[in-house]
């Protein structure tokens, strides 16, 4: 049986890096005032982060033997961070803010550090939840930009799932992005009126296209197919037939021709004769809570529920990293 002793090899390599002996590598980062420089290794950047690697084969070495990278747009108080991670696999999250932790996730994501990643999420959903509210605008544009942050995804959306006004009455809704609102309109549980969730989708498909105009019925056809196209990732996952009757006549009918026609005969059908067969897909109905939702202002800081939920990813992901 193998007797690890990982805490003394962090702690060796931890003061290579420190007492900067035998460095062959300079890393500059930051703008200006804040500009610091960090002295490194290759052999250890090399085995430890592919994003370096790359930077590094890319270098030559000066007279001195040393290769010397630039890194502007990342701050020194975040690359500390991270190059102490590389070289001993600690990352002190109880000395760092949430501000910060968002920070690191974002760059250890440029860095491929997928372990560091998935820490830097469970850190910010199980310990700075309130912070996440506080900048919830900030942090859900932030979350949907990779893929890699599914953890923060998944507990941004339980949030909206409740308090949709959150997202969807904010004056920066239009500038969503349409990965995010179709990981919204995907939600079973989105606490919101079928026909409001499609005004929205318009208004946000609008707003991709200034030109349109606010009145669609001065639009050409060319106008309709714009709107049509840019809502084509969108506009399967609406609950078509969990749409009240008026709504459909009042919110649907001007936007008739960005519908499939099929899917709006079908939609007649339902309304007229709701026992005859239909070829579309009816959409099961969204799970509508008829329980009060707690307040807003103690949403992260009492909702156990919320918690458990990801509980059990967060305890396996934040395992991986000595803290």
């Amino acid at each position: 049986m193998a007797t690890e002793f990982f805490k003394k090899l962090s702690s060796d390599l931890t003061i290579l890096l420190e007492n900067s002996e035998d460095y062959n590598v300079t890393i500059e980062v930051g703008q200006m005032q804040d500009r610091q420089i960090f002295k490194a290794h290759s052999i250890i950047l090399n085995s430890r982060c592919s994003y370096l690697r790359k930077k590094l084969t890319k270098t030559s070495y000066d007279k001195k033997n040393v290769k010397k990278i630039y890194l502007s747009h990342i701050s020194a108080n975040i690359f500390e961070v991270i190059i102490k991670y590389i070289y001993g696999g600690l990352v002190l999250f109880d000395k760092i803010n949430a501000s910060t932790i968002l920070g690191l996730l974002y760059t250890a994501n440029e860095f491929d550090l997928k372990e560091l990643v998935c820490s830097a999420q469970a850190q910010l959903v199980k310990n700075h939840a309130s912070w996440i509210r506080l900048n919830f605008a900030k942090v859900y544009k932030i979350c949907f930009e990779s893929d890699s942050f599914k953890v923060l995804q998944d507990f941004c959306n339980d949030i909206i799932a409740k308090h949709p006004s959150i997202v969807f009455d904010s004056e920066e809704f239009g500038n969503l992005s349409e990965k995010a609102l179709v990981s919204l309109l995907k939600l079973d549980n989105l606490q919101m009126d079928e026909g409001k969730i499609w005004d929205q989708v318009i208004k946000w498909g609008i707003a991709q296209n200034p030109g349109l105009g606010s009145n669609p019925a001065q639009w050409s056809d060319t106008k309709f197919l714009t709107l049509k196209t840019t809502l084509k990732n969108c506009l399967p996952y609406i609950r078509y037939f969990q749409i009240a009757g008026d709504d459909i006549i009042e919110k649907l009918y001007p936007y008739q021709r960005i519908i499939e026609p099929n899917l709006w005969k079908d939609l007649m059908t339902k309304s007229v004769a709701p026992n005859k067969a239909i070829t579309s897909t009816i959409l099961p109905p969204r799970i509508i809570s008829n329980t009060a939702l707690p307040p807003r202002n103690t949403e992260f800081q009492r909702s156990k529920l919320l918690i458990g939920k990801i509980n059990m990813r967060v305890k396996r992901l934040t395992n991986q990293v000595i803290f």
